[in-house]
């Protein structure tokens, strides 16, 4: 019986690497929190958190095992997923305090400067692009960036605008941030684990604090 149904190990005893896929928002906010609840309740479990580069790329990390766990934005439901819907989050454009856009901001004023983007794809455009052109407008992206813990000092140097996620804005008298001046669609954050994994204990005791972490 114990080779179909082995006893469960306790988790002080686990030694296992989990791999986590997610961006450097919201790895910033959490991993450290995570690290520390690790230490008294699963001391032996080593993680690896792996860049992010997109949501397409960490399914297929999910599928082919490369990942074990995942943090990113999953469009559709997934027969091979289990999903965990975490928040909704919306954008903000973000400029250094100062800024010649800041003193009367709306749709020329943030066109009229180059845009940094965050893609860790290295994308110049995102659907964002798709939908000024709808109307006959278009932004310059200037700059392209694989993180967003590059965004905050090279808009405190410049005149470069950004569009960030609310919560990777920094707090602060440094930048200055708006609504965009047009609607911009938010996006849910979710977790995701492949479903053989679902009796991972190590797993499954990680995407517990995670998910409290990140909720």
């Amino acid at each position: 019986m114990e080779l179909i149904d082995p006893p469960e190990i306790p988790l002080t005893e686990i030694r296992q690497v989990l791999r986590i896929t997610m961006a450097d928002y919201p790895a910033l906010f959490v991993i450290a929190q995570l690290q520390r609840e690790l230490q008294p309740s699963a001391p032996g479990i080593d993680l690896v958190i792996q860049s992010w580069h997109g949501g397409d790329a960490a399914r297929s990390a999910l599928v082919d095992g490369t990942a074990d766990l995942a943090v990113s934005v999953f469009t559709a439901p997934d027969d091979d997923l289990h999903r965990e819907e975490l928040l909704t989050e919306h954008y903000v454009v973000v400029m250094r305090a100062g800024h010649p856009a800041a003193e009367a901001f709306d749709l020329n004023a943030w066109l009229s400067y180059p845009h940094i983007l965050v893609s860790g794809r290295g994308d110049t455009t995102t659907p964002l692009d798709a939908e000024l052109s709808r109307f006959g407008l278009s932004r310059r992206v200037g700059l392209v960036v694989p993180n967003f813990q590059m965004v905050p000092s090279l808009l405190q140097d410049s005149d470069m605008i950004a569009m960030l996620p609310s919560r990777a804005t920094p707090s602060g008298g440094s930048l200055v941030s708006f609504l965009p001046p047009i609607p911009v669609p938010g996006f849910q954050l979710h977790m995701a684990w492949h479903r053989r994994r679902a009796k991972d204990a190590a797993l499954q005791h990680v995407a517990r604090i995670l998910g409290a972490l990140l909720r």
